[in-house]
């Protein structure tokens, strides 16, 4: 079976200081995993503020480069990719989505450009034709969000637009860095549920990053638990977090995903899951 991704002990660090005094700061350590092409999956990282999960974000995305190991996509090393045709075989989802739009642009401008740059998309017809699509992936449509600014959705419906635009590029991978952590909480299941629809209807595989217990319980296939930029845990999602052998995983558990929370969520029989009433995220 073959790879989509793969993360072969890859670290970085950064320096901090003057001329005089620097200090060298090592956010994520050898940190290897894979993704496989034929079984897409959500896959999480997991950990608190400081536990180098954004920075691994960041690398999977391009956005820095690793100071050892090696990042490849397909095979093929992520800092050998033309940017654009990297972009269109992996997409972001940033936490904030009112900082991921400039206010002053018309939302749908943003999702045209995407099927054009990323999506392949010939023309404003077609381009319209894959924005639509995408946005009814999440929910929505392309007459609801035309002509609309980022100010005129509530936080829940502009996240989804910011997933659909991922989508209109048709990619195989998503990087999804603390999704839910800025939409309402009885939004969040939402979100979530989405994400396991992509997986299931689209082939998508997802990089899942965040330090919400509950739902990494909930939606995950497997995942990795890091702390100081180290994975301390890692394996199949509800097999770690009812059982975690590492002290600084059960700590997380004790703390945060208790019985109630853990068991706040229930899956139908058609496997599509919804919120318990009364349940807390």
């Amino acid at each position: 079976m073959s790879a989509l991704l793969e993360l072969d002990r890859i670290s970085k660090s950064f320096s901090r200081g003057g001329l005089l005094s620097t200090q060298r700061i090592d956010a994520v350590k050898e940190v290897s995993f894979a993704l496989q092409v034929d079984k897409p999956e959500i896959f999480t990282v997991i950990g608190e503020s400081g536990s180098g999960k954004s920075t691994l974000a960041r690398m999977i995305l391009g956005i820095h480069a690793p100071s050892s190991g090696q990042i490849r996509l397909a095979g093929r090393d992520v800092a050998a990719y033309e940017r654009q045709a990297f972009m269109a075989e992996v997409q972001p989802i940033f936490q904030n989505p009112f900082e991921a739009f400039n206010p002053l642009k018309q939302l749908d401008r943003y999702l045209f450009m995407t099927a054009e740059r990323f999506g392949g998309a010939s023309g404003r017809q077609a381009a319209e034709t894959q924005t639509d699509e995408a946005l009814r992936q999440v929910g929505l449509s392309l007459a609801e969000i035309a002509g609309r600014f980022p100010h005129e959705l509530s936080g829940g419906q502009l996240q989804r637009v910011a997933i659909a635009r991922a989508l209109v590029a048709k990619p195989r991978l998503i990087v999804a860095d603390e999704p839910v952590s800025m939409v309402d909480a009885s939004l969040r299941m939402s979100i979530v549920n989405l994400f396991g629809r992509l997986r299931d209807d689209l082939g998508l595989s997802i990089v899942y990053i965040t330090h919400d217990l509950a739902t990494a319980y909930y939606i995950s296939d497997r995942l990795v638990i890091m702390q100081k930029g180290v994975v301390v845990e890692e394996g199949p999602a509800r097999a770690v977090l009812s059982t975690p052998t590492h002290p600084y995983s059960r700590q997380l558990r004790d703390a945060v995903l208790t019985p109630d929370s853990a068991g706040a969520f229930r899956v139908t029989h058609s496997a599509k899951a919804i919120a318990t009433p009364g349940a807390s995220s």
